[in-house]
């Protein structure tokens, strides 16, 4: 669960509050420019607000935050190194197993793809499956919208929703289907 109560970071946002339940798909909308990936970084312990109260899964402090809380695909933060394989991304991470993980996030690309080769829409599966190696409680991803047709946009939403954890992921514009809105 995520409470967040007045939450600013100055001059990127200001006084933003809400509640996202366990397993709920909360969508954090505005134009670029509006602190939606702050409002993401802030709300996985990356980022401190200025003011305002945060608790995630009952984590008051950013470094416990950052322990059950997962980035997905945040461009700028977690970029994908174009030059590597989706094998070599997840193997980097993880030696453990994680074919499961890439039929959860939805990922049709071969292991041995490389990055390059991607479209958004894998590249972000992809992220989703690197977040989902840490088994986190809460997983946020940015710009879910960013340069996809709207069918393929929804097949992503669809993915999140269907997650079975917090998620909080940020667009231009809002989807059909959340649990949650905060727009910025």
């Amino acid at each position: 669960m995520i409470v967040a109560r007045g939450l600013t970071v100055e001059g990127v946002f200001a006084d933003v509050s809400f509640t996202a339940g366990p397993g709920t798909l909360t969508v954090v909308a505005g134009p670029a420019g509006s602190g939606r990936t702050s409002l993401l970084l802030t709300l996985a312990g990356r980022m401190r607000p200025a003011r305002g109260t945060l608790s995630v899964h009952g984590h008051t402090r950013p470094r416990a935050i950052r322990k059950v809380a997962a980035l997905a695909l945040v461009d700028g933060v977690t970029d994908l190194d174009r030059s590597l394989t989706v094998r070599e991304h997840l193997r980097e991470r993880r030696r453990a197993p994680y074919r499961e993980t890439l039929r959860k996030a939805g990922l049709d690309a071969a292991e041995t793809t490389l990055v390059s080769e991607l479209d958004r829409e894998r590249q972000v599966r992809l992220g989703v499956a690197l977040a989902l190696l840490d088994d986190p409680r809460v997983i946020v991803a940015d710009n879910v919208d960013q340069g996809l047709p709207p069918d393929r946009q929804q097949a992503l939403w669809t993915l999140l929703g269907g997650l079975g954890r917090t998620v909080v992921a940020s667009c231009v514009l809002r989807p059909a289907r959340y649990d949650r809105l905060v727009e910025l």
